[in-house]
């Protein structure tokens, strides 16, 4: 019980600051990753006719090489978004972790992300965010 009370003395307003400070740019960050994302998928992304080919008019090295830079990019993503989810690590977790598996490539991805965008509270604001910018409401099956 020792530790916990040089734990608690160990605690200053400077430190709660930084932690509430990174807490916010972290939060925010992860919001606005989110919301480009969601403007920016094409309306048919969680449909199952859609058909993924990405930047099809490239050379095959480049489309290679910038799907794999994307993957590690989202690898990179969920192992920090499960560092954020930690206890005492501020920032927002569950968001970062979202985002990282939209990025990459994994098989029953899809319907994973279709089961999330479906909840008629989340659909209803992603579609209100994408009318904003003037897109078109995402098509659901």
């Amino acid at each position: 019980m020792e530790w916990l009370a040089s734990f608690w003395e160990s605690i200053t307003w400077g430190k709660v600051l930084v932690g509430v400070v990174l807490f916010l740019i972290s939060f925010s960050l992860s919001i606005a990753a989110i919301a480009i994302v969601m403007v920016k998928i094409p309306a048919n992304y969680f449909s199952s006719h859609y058909q993924q080919d990405f930047l099809p008019n490239s050379p095959w090295l480049v489309r290679w090489g910038a799907v794999l830079a994307k993957n590690i990019f989202g690898v990179f993503l969920i192992l920090l978004g499960i560092v954020l989810s930690l206890p005492g690590v501020p920032g927002q977790g569950v968001l970062t972790i979202l985002l990282g598996l939209i990025m990459v490539d994994i098989p029953g991805k899809r319907p994973l992300e279709a089961k999330i965008i479906k909840r008629p509270t989340i659909l209803a604001a992603v579609n209100d965010l994408r009318a904003k910018y003037s897109k078109p409401p995402l098509e659901m099956d």
